[in-house]
């Protein structure tokens, strides 16, 4: 399988098979959203769009990166979301770089969003789709974000079909710059858990497949 990594701005259109990874913490936090039962996760463009598809849905809650803030429900946070209970609800999703990088390939003919939390998945999810050549989409720090960039190398390996030990691509991750920040807290909305969350490989059996409805773009479980 033919296989590059590029950064957000990198995104040309021509993708037909796009992986978007936000390691740090968008697509950790959305595949737990998953496991805590939510339906579906709803991305949004920016801040006034969340708060205007809330209002237009009273019923869904709203989450983004930082703070909890007037409007908001719930925060860019892994540690903080695996005890909420999201039972059929409709989460919608607004980050600084996951959900535009999401957004930015929607229109592919596969697009999955991923973290080490779904890599496995997501593997099995390219090969089964059968697809021969895929575009990773790292999204932190215009594609060099290091923990972004370290998933990409393990689905590479297993798209190659090897059995590679995670171990190293974690430790690349752990001691990223952006799981610094998150352990000095110097970003809001962080749980002292989130580094070693977002450092967990295939805690979870599904990939994440992001598509078009009503004209939305939704992220949904995706099991093969």
């Amino acid at each position: 399988m033919d296989v590059r990594v590029v950064g957000i701005p990198g995104v040309d259109g021509t993708e037909k098979v796009a992986v978007v990874i936000d390691v740090m913490r968008a697509f950790t936090t959305a595949a737990w959203a998953f496991h805590r039962g939510a339906e579906k996760i709803v991305l949004a463009a920016g801040v006034s769009e969340a708060l205007a598809l809330k209002a237009a849905h009273p019923g869904w809650l709203a989450l983004k990166d930082g703070a909890l803030s007037d409007g908001f429900d719930l925060v860019n946070s892994p540690g903080l979301l695996r005890e909420a209970d999201l039972t059929g609800r409709t989460v919608i999703q607004k980050t600084t770089a996951g959900t535009v990088g999401a957004l930015a390939v929607v229109e592919a003919e596969l697009a999955l969003c991923a973290s080490f939390a779904v890599a496995g998945a997501t593997a099995r999810a390219l090969v089964q789709a059968g697809a021969e050549s895929v575009t990773f989409v790292a999204t932190g720090e215009d594609g060099r974000a290091v923990e972004d960039l370290a998933c990409a190398d393990y689905l590479t390996q297993l798209l190659a079909g090897d059995r590679p030990d995670p171990g190293p691509h974690l430790d690349r991750a752990r001691t990223s710059p952006a799981a610094d920040d998150l352990r000095a807290g110097r970003r809001s909305g962080a749980h002292p858990d989130d580094v070693e969350l977002c450092a967990e490989v295939d805690r979870f059996d599904f990939a994440m497949r992001i598509g078009l409805e009503d004209g939305m773009a939704v992220l949904r479980p995706y099991r093969t």
